[in-house]
């Protein structure tokens, strides 16, 4: 028989619906996205499916983590290919907020971090960011009331935010993360490749290879800033604006000098036409 996801997009019947699924004691598994989902998203669905015996995917583009340069009014909205996905899926509910109801008149608190937040990467950029991903994830955490939640780690410095988060207010959700997917020549999967022209599509996997050379050169024992610099000017070379190429601590995200330092994780964010792709790997 065909299976639908409930919707609830406002919060009393989001309620209703989460005391339904923790009938029984149900383990609930949340899973948050903006929507245009991909296989990426799905691998997240299914690892939550393993964990739990309900799952929530929330679906919500948050308008506090987009400057107003940024491409909130773009970004890709894909419903209905979306709730088809999470119907195959078998999905047990879908959280569809609108921003009013997330952000009502005269909403002033906000969320603000710390630690991972202020590590020189995503926040030198984008400094409104994590505190309108903390405070939209927050929200969420509290209104769907997980016992976990899952995130990918393509996002890297998001997952350190959001776990530093969930553990220092003691929100009483496990934050997991789950390898990158990945098309089969490397590219990170993420709703903004769809920005990307066939020439620009053909480039961008040069991140993905660039940092996993960097990484094998480091784990062999090569100088790890010569090995930077050289990924660095390889990215250059292949056409991308680099924002950042670095070297971090794989808990912390503070800057790292040898491989002693470890564990390690390699950060990159580039821009190629207008199209801001980020990644990351451990070494």
């Amino acid at each position: 028989m065909p299976h639908t996801p409930a919707v609830a997009r406002t919060l009393p019947s989001l309620h209703r619906a989460i005391d339904k699924l923790r009938a029984r004691k149900a383990r609930v598994a949340l899973v948050p996205t903006m929507g245009a989902l991909h296989e990426g998203h799905l691998t997240l669905v299914r690892q939550a499916k393993r964990r739990c015996d309900k799952v929530i995917v929330s679906i919500f583009v948050n308008p506090t983590q987009f400057a107003p340069h940024e491409d909130f009014s773009t970004y890709p909205r894909t419903w209905k290919a979306d709730i088809a996905k999470l119907a195959a899926e078998r999905v047990d509910l879908v959280w569809n907020p609108d921003v009013k109801t997330m952000y009502p008149d005269g909403f002033a608190s906000r969320i603000s971090c710390e630690g991972p937040a202020v590590a020189d990467l995503e926040d030198r950029f984008r400094p409104h960011f994590f505190s309108g991903v903390a405070t939209v994830v927050g929200k969420l955490f509290v209104q769907c009331r997980p016992d976990i939640a899952v995130f990918g780690q393509k996002d890297y410095q998001q997952l350190r935010v959001v776990t530093r988060m969930a553990r220092d207010l003691d929100l009483g959700v496990k934050v997991i993360g789950i390898t990158t997917v990945r098309e089969t020549d490397g590219l990170a999967m993420s709703s903004r490749n769809v920005y990307l022209s066939p020439d620009e599509r053909r480039v961008a996997p040069t991140l993905y290879r660039t940092m996993k050379a960097c990484a094998k050169k480091i784990r062999a024992g090569d100088d790890l800033v010569t090995a930077m610099t050289e990924g660095a000017a390889l990215i250059s070379g292949a056409g991308f604006a680099l924002d950042y190429f670095e070297a971090r601590h794989a808990e912390t995200l503070a800057p790292v000098a040898s491989l002693a330092d470890g564990p390690i994780r390699l950060l990159v964010a580039a821009k190629i036409g207008t199209t801001r792709l980020i990644d990351n790997i451990g070494v």
